[in-house]
């Protein structure tokens, strides 16, 4: 059964007042989301990963020793990041759940320590790729960056929250200041509940 593209849980429009754009949206859902759904779902046609969820699909092509990813990985890792990246901000005041801060604290020493290492780790990403909130093999939350479509699926963590760094995310709204992206995505769009809930 081939992957669909999801909706967004909200309008094009719905982020624009805290700093993504419908125009954006529009772009980075509506195509580049889009391309990742047709190109994987072409790539994997008739092959040993036709009917393997996102996720087999994922662990059981990214190849560790390699930088260049091939084909079938790049299109599912995105399609699969990006199914997450939509879900994990959204239009409504978003407060820290006290599970998720208290965790914040015990990792980071402070919720600002930890939205200063993740910003660090998005904008100091060399081209392409992602930051991430990952709960790690030992249970500890860390703060990862991954090149391309890569994401904490290859490592064994579980991603908590992830922002994407390739230019399409933020090139209408901020131009080249992915730094002001970074913190803008941390202040105004990051849905906090669904942060926690992915713990």
């Amino acid at each position: 059964m081939a992957f669909e593209l999801p909706d967004l849980p909200y309008a094009h429009d719905a982020l624009a007042s805290k700093g993504m754009s419908a125009e954006t949206l529009e772009y980075h859902h509506d195509l580049h989301h889009k391309a990742y759904v047709d190109n994987g779902n072409k790539l994997i046609a008739g092959t040993e990963w036709d009917g393997k969820s996102l996720e087999e699909i994922i662990k059981g092509t990214y190849n560790k020793d390699a930088v260049a990813q091939n084909g079938i990985f790049n299109n599912i890792s995105q399609l699969w990041n990006h199914n997450q990246f939509w879900e994990m901000m959204g239009p409504g005041e978003s407060k820290m759940p006290t599970e998720l801060e208290k965790a914040l604290v015990e990792s980071f020493g402070s919720v600002e320590k930890f939205k200063e290492e993740f910003s660090a780790a998005g904008a100091g990403q060399f081209g392409s790729g992602w930051a991430w909130l990952v709960k790690d093999t030992d249970g500890g939350l860390k703060v990862t960056k991954t090149e391309n479509g890569v994401n904490p699926l290859c490592f064994g963590q579980t991603a908590l929250l992830g922002c994407d760094v390739w230019e399409h995310s933020y090139y209408i709204d901020f131009r080249n200041k992915r730094p002001a992206y970074l913190s803008n995505f941390l202040d105004n769009l990051v849905n906090w509940e669904n942060v926690a809930s992915r713990m």
